[in-house]
């Protein structure tokens, strides 16, 4: 199976603006969970925040962007591993193997045990980030709730596995979160406050003066949010006058 690279690359372009909070957040649950959900709609910057979280964790960071076409137990698990690429030199290759030709296959738990053994070989002073982004989209495949149900109790205390998605996984998985072993960053959490909304309309040279109408208008969400804000800085280069980008806005904030 020939893998797509730029599935398991870490998006390398900086968000506009970083959001301690959040990244405070995830820190926490890094010292108290194996893993983190991380779920929102379309558009209320999940991925951006995971991608920025990677650049400043302090921890080497492994990237993996799910496709519907992953909902293969054995695509997943290659590009699992493919996305871990660590040492020793052939990681993952007994977790592969019981995908291949065993009669019968081998169990989707039995998979998940066999790839955390395999983590704890890496050298014990690696700290492991592992985002698996878009998982929503294999959450109906039958393999998902035994695999995660099994891996994420077993991870080694030196990995964090990040699991980003338009909606929370399926039910069972919240026994998980019950034992501390799982932390959840909803959709709520995602949206900005006004202050990040200032701290943003600052970042592109406009007065912070506006955040309500526009965090109104928008509803906290990111890409809106910053769709917004970029418009105006273009009013405002096209020569707008400020008090003109103000009533617009708030105008805008009082039709959404």
């Amino acid at each position: 199976m020939t893998l797509v690279r730029d599935k398991i690359v870490i998006p390398h372009e900086p968000p506009r603006l970083s959001r301690p909070r959040l990244l405070s957040a995830l820190g926490e649950s890094i010292t108290g969970c194996a893993a983190t959900i991380i779920c929102g709609r379309t558009g209320t910057g999940k991925t951006t925040l995971a991608a920025d979280f990677v650049r400043t964790a302090g921890r080497r960071g492994a990237w993996y962007k799910v496709e519907a076409a992953d909902a293969d137990l054995q695509v997943f698990v290659q590009y699992l591993v493919a996305a871990v690429h660590a040492q020793p030199p052939g990681f993952g290759r007994k977790t592969l193997a019981l995908l291949g030709d065993t009669q019968p296959p081998a169990t989707a738990a039995l998979v998940a045990e066999s790839f955390v053994y395999e983590m704890t070989m890496l050298e014990a002073r690696e700290q492991l980030l592992l985002v698996i982004d878009d998982l929503h989209l294999v959450y109906d495949a039958d393999w998902f709730g035994p695999f995660f149900q099994r891996l994420l109790p077993l991870l080694p205390a030196a990995a964090h596995v990040l699991l980003v998605g338009r909606t929370l996984p399926p039910a069972p998985l919240w026994r998980l979160r019950s034992k501390q072993t799982l932390s959840v960053l909803d959709e709520a959490a995602l949206l900005f406050t006004q202050a990040e909304a200032a701290d943003l309309l600052a970042s592109y040279g406009l007065s912070p003066e506006t955040a309500a109408a526009v965090l109104a208008n928008t509803r906290g969400r990111a890409a809106a949010l910053d769709a917004t804000v970029r418009h105006m800085a273009a009013r405002r280069n096209a020569g707008a006058p400020h008090n003109r980008l103000v009533a617009h806005e708030v105008g805008r904030a009082a039709r959404g």
